[in-house]
């Protein structure tokens, strides 16, 4: 397979004034490849090997800039409590995955405190709609980043293939990364899209059974 090589990676600006940036990525991660690539480190994880069976779920929500992007921009970081990262596992199913996230990314929101970030976390995930056929997948699926953009355009009204980016690994769907602006609307963003997977196929390891 031919694969076209992947532009230059976004340059971090680490220790920017939190609050200044021009929009966000909510990127969601495909839990199942997660844990396929760190089934060893993952085997007793809550995400991996717990209750309830995950599809996608929020790795992060980024403030971006048109070009680069700001993080850690608070060192050391607020503290977060434990009563926020308890409320989010639902939607972050793991707790070192928040308080990380808090650390890099929220710090750089301009938001009053930590719970506040993740309120605009819990906004940005609402808004977007996962297509019914990627929440029940039961085998592993072949699939191509074109027909992953054009299913959430599809079901998510005001997304175009201008704000959405398929991420991947060598073989693997890993991530659906969507621009949002500071309005909470979706929003175009170049440089992340010009940096989408360029594969011809991926696979989407299935669904794990949750259990009762």
């Amino acid at each position: 397979m031919l694969v076209a090589a992947p532009p230059a990676l976004a340059q971090a600006r680490p220790g920017a004034p939190p609050g200044e940036y021009d929009f966000y990525v909510l990127a969601l991660s495909w839990s199942p490849s997660f844990c396929e690539a760190t089934s060893e480190r993952t085997s007793r994880s809550m995400q991996c090997a717990g209750d309830r069976p995950f599809h996608f779920v929020v790795h992060g929500l980024w403030p971006q800039f048109h070009r680069g992007f700001p993080e850690y921009c608070q060192v050391p970081a607020p503290v977060l409590e434990n009563r926020t990262v308890s409320a989010m596992l639902d939607i972050m199913p793991a707790p070192g995955l928040v308080r990380h996230q808090w650390s890099k990314h929220g710090t750089c929101s301009g938001a009053r405190s930590a719970a506040a970030y993740f309120t605009q976390v819990r906004q940005a995930r609402a808004k977007v709609r996962i297509p019914a056929e990627y929440e029940t997948i039961a085998e592993p699926r072949m699939v191509t980043p074109d027909e992953v953009e054009e299913a959430f355009v599809r079901v998510n009204p005001g997304l175009t293939r201008e704000m959405i980016a398929v991420q991947c690994d060598q073989r693997r769907l890993r991530e659906v990364r969507i621009c949002i602006g500071r309005d909470m609307n979706f929003t175009a963003c170049q440089e992340v899209d010009r940096r989408a997977c360029r594969r011809d196929q991926l696979v989407m390891p299935p669904v794990r059974p949750g259990r009762s």
